[in-house]
């Protein structure tokens, strides 16, 4: 008897519905778990072009110039920010995964103040590079 009004007090969980996502309420290290996974793979696919900018930067003078006005228009400046924004948060995130799996920091609880302060030092650094990316500070 003791079992069945346990079973009827436990939470449900169903599937829900692809259309259902959006108005569904996911941890904090659920968010970052996520964004990291996501960061990871602009990053790989992302990788070629990143090395073939670094290598034509680094050819010759005159090439370093170039990319130098190739890179100072705006839209290219919040693509360089995008990409640090990405490696930050994939760095960020996947110290604190590697932290969780030496079974540090379990607990329900704690796993979603690490992943908030994950989120504030990735939201802080990036505002940090912008301000002086834009020679504000």
């Amino acid at each position: 008897m003791n079992k069945i009004n346990k079973l009827k007090n436990q939470k449900k969980y169903k599937n829900i519905n692809i259309f259902q996502i959006i108005n569904y309420r996911l941890p904090p290290s659920g968010i970052v778990s996520i964004m990291h996974r996501i960061s990871g793979l602009f990053i790989f696919f992302l990788l070629p072009f990143i090395l073939y900018l670094l290598d034509q930067s680094l050819n010759s003078k005159n090439s370093y110039e170039i990319f130098k006005k190739f890179t100072s228009n705006f839209f290219f400046k919040i693509l360089i920010l995008t990409l640090i924004w990405l490696y930050l948060n994939h760095f960020f995130s996947g110290i604190r995964h590697l932290i969780m799996d030496l079974n540090i920091g379990l607990d329900k609880n704690i796993s979603n103040k690490s992943a908030i302060f994950i989120l504030i030092i990735n939201l802080s650094l990036i505002l940090i590079i912008t301000l002086k990316f834009f020679g504000v500070i």
